[in-house]
């Protein structure tokens, strides 16, 4: 059976790795966040509006129990999903736990270059974005390093960069076997 829960930053590359890393294992993709937004028809914009940070941490919490019960499955975690309750452990209890460490500068770049809308640093100028990656990323670094494994993520620009990360990952998943 293989369970791969990736934590990071947001903008470290989670769901794009985590998404190549399961077509290679042949495995199923779960993204959290995704997996929230179908089970509750709204985006995390709305729940975040509705609910209040407290309110979607909570269902975050709820949904990765759900999710993490899954077997031959790769999950990729919102970026702050290991830093509230006791989600790390139960991560580590229940799976093996990657942790996509990047710089905040390779953070900002991601960020920067990605679509989506991240309430989180909305409306944030990019100084304004790169001061607050720093911040955040500092707080939330204990938790993040409780992961099993840890892999350095540089800049992701081409396909090639996505495949050594997934081949480096699977080996230090299959090491722990």
């Amino acid at each position: 059976m293989t369970r791969i829960i990736i934590i990071g930053y947001m903008g470290a590359g989670k769901t794009t790795i985590g998404r190549h890393l399961a077509r290679a294992l042949q495995v199923e993709f779960f993204d959290l966040d995704w997996y929230v937004e179908d089970r509750f028809r709204m985006k995390i914009p709305e729940i975040f509006a509705k609910r209040g940070e407290e309110g979607f941490r909570e269902l975050e919490r709820n949904m990765l129990h759900e999710v993490a019960e899954f077997e031959d499955v790769v999950i990729s975690c919102g970026g702050g999903t290991p830093c509230f309750y006791d989600n790390m452990a139960y991560m580590n209890q229940q799976a093996e736990t990657v942790y996509l460490k990047a710089t905040p500068e390779v953070l900002r770049e991601h960020l920067l270059m990605g679509k989506s809308v991240r309430p989180l640093i909305q409306g944030k100028t990019p100084d304004e974005l790169r001061d607050y990656i720093r911040t955040s990323l500092q707080e939330r670094t204990p938790y993040y390093e409780q992961a099993k494994h840890v892999v350095d993520i540089d800049v992701i620009h081409t396909r090639q960069q996505i495949e050594h990360y997934v081949e480096l990952i699977t080996s230090k998943v299959r090491q722990e076997r």
